[in-house]
């Protein structure tokens, strides 16, 4: 049996902390381009208890999304022990390309993947870099490909990374900016031929019929701004789409590993929006007829990092490995899910066995 390791994580996490006081001399403004007239102090309260963000972290100016992948996959490479030009594929996901500053051109060319191989001085010319563009499940797609990669022969060692410039497409007259942050995250991952531990299955869904103006670019809500350059969704369309099918795939690709729910440790779920996520959590389990959820189920990190997209899975993995989320651990053996949705519509999970 062939399965796919994660042998070590990196991240980037900005230093900068923007709480939530920072929008307070913000004007909100609803999609239809009406102005919000209750007070910002009201309408960040509202957004804390709905979301749990507490405070999110921007990238310094001129920092772009390449260099935060270079940093996560600098730091995941070191830990790793692996030689650089031993990497087959290098698979980036990202939604925005490089941005160094709020409203730059997105530089998509050369490829964000191409950038960080070069950022890492890689000179093996057979290590092949692309990116993912797939909504927030990106870097877990971009793992099932490095999976589907090994498991076929064609790589022994990827590199898979998560980075995301949120901050610089952000429309500051849209409550929903509050949601956003940036950081990136990467792991090694690696051909296992020792044991069964690894990647034991995936899934994946799109829907993009009526769902996919669910998450899109536009311009600001104050109608200043007319070119589609901002992050906007359709939040409670998102929400009502997250909890229909999320639990559904998560509960498909798990029945599908052939482990049992009982054995389950640990639930990494895309840093959407924590009340969502704890209604997916419980909708899933219920799926079970489990109604009391177990003991640290679900890891979380929005409270204080917000929503980075694509890096939020890799981001709080890394996390809970270095014991920063206090009672989260992760032993030898365990059983987990990693599941994320996001534009497109797009959802996916993966089981793992650690």
């Amino acid at each position: 049996m062939i399965r796919s390791k994660i042998i070590s994580t990196g991240a980037y996490i900005p230093t900068d902390k923007i709480p939530n006081g920072y929008f307070l001399s913000n004007t909100f403004f609803d999609a239809d381009g009406t102005l919000i007239e209750q007070p910002t102090e009201m309408v960040i309260l509202r957004f804390k208890a709905i979301t749990g963000i507490e405070e999110r972290r921007y990238a310094p100016q001129g920092i772009t999304a390449s260099d935060m992948g270079a940093l996560a996959a600098k730091e995941a490479i070191i830990k790793a022990e692996v030689d650089p030009e031993s990497i087959d594929q290098i698979i980036v996901a990202h939604n925005y390309g490089d941005m160094r500053y709020l409203g730059a051109p997105r530089d998509m060319v050369p490829s964000v993947a191409s950038k960080i191989k070069h950022k890492l001085g890689i000179r093996n010319t057979s290590c092949t870099p692309y990116d993912i563009i797939f909504g927030c499940p990106g870097w877990l797609q971009a793992l099932i490909q490095a999976d589907l990669s090994i498991r076929v022969g064609a790589a022994s060692t990827c590199l898979v990374i998560g980075t995301e410039n949120l901050s610089r497409v952000l429309d500051y007259t849209d409550r929903d900016s509050m949601i956003f942050s940036d950081g990136a995250g990467a792991c090694i991952l690696q051909r296992n031929r020792e044991d069964d531990n690894g990647i034991i299955n995936s899934l994946v869904r799109s829907d993009t019929c009526d769902e996919i103006d669910y998450i899109f670019s536009g311009g600001t809500n104050n109608g200043t701004e007319k070119e589609p350059r901002f992050i906007k969704m359709h939040g409670r369309k998102v929400y009502e789409y997250a909890l229909k099918h999320v639990p559904l795939a998560m509960k498909e690709c798990f029945d599908r590993s052939g482990e049992r729910i009982s054995n389950l440790k640990m639930v990494f779920l895309h840093q959407a929006n924590e009340k969502m996520d704890e209604a997916i959590i419980k909708r899933f389990y219920a799926l079970y007829e489990i109604n009391k959820l177990p003991e640290n189920i679900l890891p979380m990190n929005i409270a204080l990092m917000g929503n980075s997209s694509v890096a939020t899975i890799p981001t709080l993995l890394h996390q809970v490995l270095k014991g920063d989320l206090g009672s989260f651990q992760l032993q030898r053996g365990d059983v987990i899910i990693l599941a994320s949705v996001g534009a497109g519509m797009n959802i996916n999970a993966i089981t793992y066995k650690w």
